[in-house]
């Protein structure tokens, strides 16, 4: 054996594919849940607090995914003004709204609000963006909850490409409660070996290059170097910057991993899939559950 560089053909984690053949089979889930139920349909509720363009950028894409599976969407849109109690008071009105299956709080809403406790009020059964407190609790004991979206989504796309985790060590650069977080405990409940780094990790380079599975959450364009990344690894980029960039420095990988998340088409489009896909599950089991 000679010493160059292993080429690895590197699979792409193609992660708008994985979304559009979701999309297709959902349309299919929610086209025959409307014929068994007298037309009724799973519904997703999106707030969004303030004129944050990039927030608002984000809502309108959530609608128009529900649009494409023939689900509905309800937009509540409230101004910057919003206190947490008038805040509260509306995902209260939507828990008890039975005609939503899903509610979505668009992050970051503005500073004076309460986000954390705005994000638990959002009922457990509705909470098809996994971002309630009981719903983080509930995922990492392995009891039935909706998981964050992103994480979930990465671990949708992983078990579409027959990724195999049980055993291995990975990674995760990161340790935000929407992101970093839940993904460790998910890669955990498949059985790999986690390790969790984050901006204080003392040794970065060294810890990632044990990794077998990367996952790239840190927030900060190309942050993780291709240097310090083993040869034959799977390469998971969560991040997005201007300049269409990821979290990790990836062009110098492409012939050296086993697999890699494109930036962008790899992780992003999972994530509003994910959402899409959690509240058809939401919406079939409540409306079955009514026509049985």
């Amino acid at each position: 054996m000679t010493a160059t560089t292993p080429i690895f053909s590197a699979l792409i984690l193609d992660g708008k594919a994985i979304a559009a053949k979701t999309e297709q089979e959902l349309t299919l889930r929610v086209a025959t849940l409307k014929q068994s139920s007298q037309g009724q349909t799973p519904i997703l509720a999106t707030i969004l607090v303030g004129d944050d363009p990039a927030s608002a950028t984000y809502v309108k894409m959530k609608g128009n995914a529900c649009t494409r599976v023939g689900m509905g969407s309800l937009k509540v849109e409230m101004p910057a003004t919003t206190t947490t109690a008038e805040l509260l008071c509306k995902i209260e009105e939507l828990n008890n709204n039975p005609n939503v299956h899903g509610i979505l709080l668009q992050h970051p809403v503005p500073e004076q609000i309460d986000e954390r406790l705005c994000f638990d009020a959002i009922s457990a059964a509705k909470d098809v963006d996994g971002v309630t407190c009981l719903g983080f609790g509930r995922m990492s004991m392995g009891e039935e909850a909706y998981g964050c979206a992103t994480p979930k989504g990465i671990m949708r796309l992983l078990e579409a490409y027959n990724i195999e985790l049980s055993g291995k060590h990975a990674v995760v650069v990161g340790r935000s409660p929407i992101l970093g977080k839940p993904m460790a405990l998910m890669l955990l409940n498949a059985n790999a070996t986690v390790t969790i780094c984050h901006s204080r990790t003392k040794n970065l380079p060294e810890l990632i290059k044990q990794a077998d599975i990367i996952v790239g959450a840190v927030g900060k364009p190309e942050f993780i170097k291709a240097e310090w990344i083993k040869d034959g690894a799977v390469v998971v980029d969560a991040g997005y910057h201007p300049g269409g960039v990821g979290d990790i420095e990836l062009a110098p990988l492409l012939n050296r991993v086993t697999a890699y998340t494109p930036v962008p088409g790899g992780v992003g489009p999972m994530t509003i899939n994910t959402l899409i896909y959690q509240t058809v599950d939401s919406g079939e089991k409540k409306i079955k559950a009514l026509h049985h």
